[in-house]
């Protein structure tokens, strides 16, 4: 079967939210210890987590969770056009020049010029095609996965491909599927055997939004907007709000710290309760854990009507569980690519642990 065209998943004009994973060449251990040449690389998982934060002040993207492991990594972004559509021409055009930016001699500012701002802000075209690729899924991947792998080869004087194919994509069209994937991706170190506990899975976004809870502290990262002050100095700034609150603005509501996309949460629970969900997933799917199965269920599950059992399947085996939409049996099967029409297929284990809601 022919792999299908990304505009008939993603509608580039419609907020989405989507799961990405992509992986090194042959899976072969670039992010971690190599056990071929004997040498570790976790310093590239610096090198994602910096781009990342860079990309989350720049892009018209929020970045929701992330986690990087030894040989590939996953992400969960939301595309947001209704953001980018409050910035006037310079400021668009500013952002991408700071994703981008024109070569520089050594010393001279990383601000760009006036005349850099004018090259897009006076070309209609131009600007209209850079307005697009700012909340464009498809650039933050490629910009991300090209910058990696350029460094990468530079480093180990290597030419060739450096990940093994284009990056996979699941659209994530309800709150059951984000809930999963986010516990899915929180917990990929636990299930890999990198860590024990959640607060121990280094290079994930589970383990900024805890250190942000205990610790403030400046990093050396540079945003979009400049120099930060020290209350914007949070480890998880440039992480999307998880919790949406009842007082949240209507509308695009742009980020006030300059370092995320947009003020807007995406799940309907608070962080001490996401944070006990992940705790009490991982005692049921880690083997060795210590601890026993709660005597009930979080009120997360009871609310969104899902099984102890189901729940712990599916987040271990959430990319199983789905292709291109994730989802609801009815929701994944009422959807329609953008293009040509088709229908998205719902995999046996989906309807098994994600029926139809009643």
């Amino acid at each position: 079967m022919a792999r299908l065209c990304r505009a008939e998943l993603i509608d580039p004009d419609q907020i989405t939210l989507v799961h990405v994973v992509n992986r090194t060449v042959r899976r072969c251990f670039l992010f971690g210890d190599d056990p071929v040449s004997g040498k570790n690389f976790d310093h590239r998982k610096v090198w994602i987590e910096e781009r990342l934060e860079r990309f989350a002040g720049c892009f018209g993207i929020d970045l929701l969770c992330f986690a990087i492991l030894s040989n590939h990594y996953h992400l969960i972004l939301r595309s947001r056009p209704d953001v980018v559509a409050t910035w006037d021409d310079t400021e668009v055009a500013r952002r991408w020049l700071m994703i981008c930016p024109p070569t520089r001699k050594k010393g001279q500012s990383a601000d760009p010029t006036e005349a850099e701002l004018d090259s897009i802000r006076r070309c209609p075209v131009r600007l209209a095609e850079v307005r697009r690729r700012l909340s464009s899924i498809s650039w933050w991947m490629r910009l991300l996965n090209q910058n990696i792998a350029q460094r990468a080869n530079r480093e180990d004087e290597q030419s060739g491909r450096f990940w093994q194919d284009r990056y996979r994509a699941t659209r994530l069209d309800d709150e059951e599927s984000l809930l999963a994937c986010a516990a899915y991706v929180d917990l990929n170190p636990i299930r890999a055997g990198l860590a024990e506990t959640v607060e121990a899975s280094d290079h994930t976004s589970v383990q900024r939004r805890l250190e942000s809870r205990f610790d403030v502290r400046p990093t050396s990262v540079a945003c979009c907007r400049g120099p930060r002050t020290s209350s914007a100095a949070r480890r998880d700034a440039f992480l999307a709000k998880l919790t949406i609150e009842k007082s949240d603005a209507v509308g695009a509501a742009p980020a006030e710290n300059g370092r995320r996309c947009s003020d807007k949460g995406f799940l309907s629970l608070s962080e001490d309760a996401y944070l006990e969900l992940l705790d009490w997933t991982a005692r049921q799917i880690a083997p060795g854990k210590r601890g026993s199965t709660p005597m009930r269920l979080p009120p997360i599950l009871k609310r969104l009507g899902l099984e102890q059992s189901s729940w712990c399947e599916l987040v271990a085996d959430f990319d199983r569980c789905f292709y291109l939409v994730a989802g609801r049996c009815d929701r994944v099967q009422s959807v329609r690519s953008h293009h040509t029409g088709r229908r998205f297929r719902v995999r046996p284990l989906a309807r098994r642990l994600l029926p139809a809601a009643a």
